[in-house]
């Protein structure tokens, strides 16, 4: 998350904002200290947002997936 000095969000702010319609939130610092997060208010609470896991079910691997093209791999290097 893009942090911004109070200054620069003041002076930029309609463009700050608009970043965060698209999705992107950014921090406001104070003398280089975070002092409020802009994100969307329909955007989910931080503890919230799912990010490992979010493809489980979607595909299995197969259990020899560490030596699928050995052969290819080996002949490639003159093995």
């Amino acid at each position: 998350m893009k942090s911004v000095n109070m200054h620069e969000a003041k002076t930029r702010l309609s463009q700050l904002v608009a970043r965060v319609e698209q999705g992107e939130g950014f921090i406001i610092a104070k003398a280089g200290k975070p002092v409020a997060r802009v994100v969307a208010i329909d955007s989910p609470a931080p503890e919230q947002q799912q990010k490992l896991g979010f493809l489980a079910g979607q595909f299995t691997v197969p259990d020899d997936f560490d030596r699928m093209g050995a052969e290819d791999i080996a002949t490639l290097f003159g093995g």
